[in-house]
């Protein structure tokens, strides 16, 4: 590993470490001086409890993504068996159609299988995918589209992420994958470190894949993650793993690209 990725994964921890114990303790105050049953009774402390959560969320949003990068920075291997990724798939953009919705999105799912087993790290997928859909919901204005397709082509699996946002400059698409290393902020806000595809980049490559990214100005932009249609002997999993420290897993994920409304406590569930 070269000392550059050493150092940016010593980087990243040491500052996900200390944000993360921060954050704990500010959510547990918070939690003590709005309570639940108040905002229950409240709508209007209600609005203003979800301003503060969703703050909350997408900063621990950023550092989960700092521990990501962390991790993947560090060469882990990542953790392959054998899912139904059509369902796996299928699953996580039914959790996120809602939230589109709140966004004024119509989130589309296609896929010719109703079955399909392939080694995946699930986890790292589930990571990729809804990255992939943060910055369509992001990008996309009310009333427009997202699409997920997944499909098998030869000997590799294709997920996809198209929307119809304003799309992405030709001088743009050539460092989207650069990590932090923008020089000009993205048009519309909030919009990150630039991390997310980064880690989606990363995730790929552990998958032996490739991310892939064609955009039109105007008209919209699609990512393409494509890897081996493989299995490596290992039982079928269907255990749901969460690592969202009893939050709302997808609204986490999402919390970059959603309105206040979606912290609501009806919608926080």
């Amino acid at each position: 590993m070269e000392p550059d990725q050493t150092n940016l994964a010593s980087l990243f921890s040491g500052i996900s470490a200390q944000l993360r114990g921060a954050l704990s303790n500010l959510h547990l105050a918070a939690a003590q001086l709005i309570p639940a049953e108040a905002r229950e009774k409240d709508s209007a402390l209600d609005a203003r409890a979800a301003l503060l959560d969703q703050s909350y969320y997408r900063l621990l949003r950023l550092v989960n993504s700092l521990s990501a990068a962390a991790s993947l920075s560090g060469g882990r291997p990542l953790t392959l068996q054998d899912w139904d990724i059509a369902e796996l798939v299928s699953e996580q953009c039914e959790r996120a159609a809602s939230l589109a919705a709140l966004c004024g999105l119509e989130l589309r799912f296609l896929c010719p299988m109703e079955h399909h087993i392939c080694a995946v790290d699930s986890e790292k997928l589930e990571q990729l995918l809804y990255h992939l859909l943060s910055n369509a919901f992001k990008f996309t204005s009310s009333g427009g589209t997202v699409t997920v397709e997944l499909r098998r082509a030869q000997e590799n699996i294709l997920l996809s992420v198209a929307d119809t946002g304003c799309g992405i400059s030709e001088d743009r698409l050539s460092t989207l994958f650069d990590g932090c290393a923008h020089d000009e902020p993205m048009d519309a806000a909030p919009h990150g470190l630039g991390l997310g595809l980064y880690l989606c980049l990363q995730i790929a490559k552990g998958h032996d894949g490739r991310l892939m990214a064609e955009s039109h100005l105007g008209k919209g932009s699609r990512f393409t993650f494509s890897f081996p249609d493989r299995q490596i002997g290992t039982s079928v999993s269907d255990i749901r793993m969460d690592y969202s420290g009893g939050f709302n897993r997808t609204l986490l994920f999402l919390a970059d690209a959603m309105p206040a409304n979606a912290f609501l406590l009806r919608n926080e569930s």
